[in-house]
């Protein structure tokens, strides 16, 4: 999808061009016929995932600031993953990632903080850095106004497995808490509660312990040292350690999760139980601040229920959820001057500034090979939201589409509906998106 008014079209199929071919490359390099004769001992796979993308900024945005009406962009996804199981004592797993992203938004996000510089305290520019985790892995090819390309190694992990339990070492993804789309439990690199990719997860830096036995339950335990980005050591304060033990309780799993995340303290209670055929999940947990601003600590709690059903000879499944925080406010021009909030907005852990929310999911089986999804998010305190509806059509065995869009709805000064940035003569308001996605699997 090429804007007819764009005048960078040839950037755009370059950077689409360079992003293919550098995939390829990989591709054959790293190709497991090389491995041939080594039996189960390696293991070879991954995905290319080609995006276009067309947006409606809202009049008076920042995205508005090209003063085009639609904004079109392109992307591209590579990643090959590679398991070496040399016996069944240990493994070593690597994922290499190449990403690509190019088009009119990321120009007007670049303008905007060329013009406003001190915007940046406000605006991410976007994109994976290894500024905060122990090891740099990450590399950026191209860097401009319109355009970015950057590789790094997203997995990096050797474990070793004995009788008594698995010890991890290096670059993961680790995933704690019962939520669909709000986690309180899970600390690290949490998805955005409106990302509709949920393949894989940012890795980050750890070394995680798994042990478990028939009385206590399998017990968990975690440090993730973190770098200080402005000065690049390992410190304390950045880092962070923690334990969850999880057990069954009569009819129910339940997890206890302590730990010390960024110098703050933290602890949790997850409960997993069954009603009828449907199941429902309860998290909540408590920050102690060590240097809270506004407050001595906060509460945060998920609930859901999710079932799954049969309608006029079609599968279907869904969920309702609901999430609320301490930590966030009304008040979203002043939500800059909440620090505890805005620390967790820049570390990736937190994606909205409300307090209180709903969410509600529907899948149906069209197809054995076509599913259709739509997704809701309320802001209950405004009320704002975003619809999510997409297609996903599985074109062969290891060819997927998805098609969708993302309709973004509220009233001014709401969080999703659109308010003034602080000092700025703009709004931060969310675009309407419409996408397509194309994803080969080998």
């Amino acid at each position: 999808m090429v804007n007819p008014g764009n005048n960078r079209p040839g950037s755009v199929l370059r950077l689409m061009a360079a992003g293919f071919m550098a995939c390829i490359a990989v591709v054959m390099l790293f190709c497991p016929t090389a491995m041939a004769g080594r039996g189960d001992a390696f293991d070879w796979g991954g995905h290319l995932r080609l995006r276009v993308a067309a947006a409606d900024p809202g009049a008076g945005s920042r995205l508005d600031i090209r003063d085009k009406d639609r904004l079109y962009d392109t992307a591209f996804e590579f990643r090959s993953k590679h398991q070496f199981l040399p016996s069944d004592t240990w493994d070593l797993e690597l994922h290499y990632e190449m990403i690509g992203t190019a088009g009119d938004t990321r120009e007007a996000n670049s303008l905007f903080l060329a013009r406003y510089p001190a915007a940046r305290q406000l605006v991410s520019p976007g994109g994976t850095s290894d500024d905060r985790r122990l090891m740099d892995l990450s590399r950026v090819i191209i860097d401009d106004d319109d355009k970015r390309v950057y590789h790094r190694l997203d997995r990096l992990v050797i474990s070793a497995r004995q009788d008594w339990g698995t010890l991890r070492i290096g670059r993961q993804a680790l995933t704690w808490g019962n939520g669909f789309l709000f986690q309180p439990m899970d600390l690290f690199n949490p998805f955005s509660p409106t990302e509709v990719e949920r393949d894989y997860k940012t890795g980050d830096d750890m070394v995680t312990f798994q042990t478990w036995s028939g009385t206590t339950g399998e017990i968990q335990v975690l440090y993730v040292p973190g770098r200080d980005p402005a000065s690049g050591d390992v410190e304390w304060d950045q880092s962070s350690a923690a334990a969850k033990l999880h057990r069954y309780v009569g009819g129910l799993e339940m997890d206890l999760m302590a730990g010390v995340h960024y110098h703050d303290l933290v602890a949790g209670l997850g409960l997993l139980g069954y009603a009828g055929g449907a199941a429902w999940r309860l998290d909540a947990t408590y920050t102690w601040l060590h240097d809270g601003h506004q407050r001595n600590g906060y509460a945060s709690v998920c609930a859901n229920l999710d079932y799954s059903w049969v309608w006029w000879g079609k599968n279907m499944y869904g969920w309702i959820e609901y999430y609320y925080t301490g930590l966030g406010t009304e008040d979203y021009q002043e939500s800059w001057n909440e620090a505890d909030l805005i620390a967790r907005l820049r570390r990736g852990e937190r994606f909205t500034l409300g307090r209180s929310y709903f969410d509600a999911h529907l899948q149906i089986e069209l197809h054995p090979l076509v599913n259709w999804h739509t997704t809701l998010i309320i802001n209950t305190r405004d009320p704002s939201g975003v619809v999510q509806p997409r297609l996903v059509w599985e074109i062969g065995q290891n060819l997927q589409l998805t098609a969708g869009l993302n309709l973004y709805w509220g009233g001014a000064d709401t969080e999703f509906g659109g308010f003034k940035l602080p000092g700025l003569p703009v709004e931060e308001s969310p675009a309407d998106r419409c996408y397509v996605w194309t994803s080969w699997f080998f």
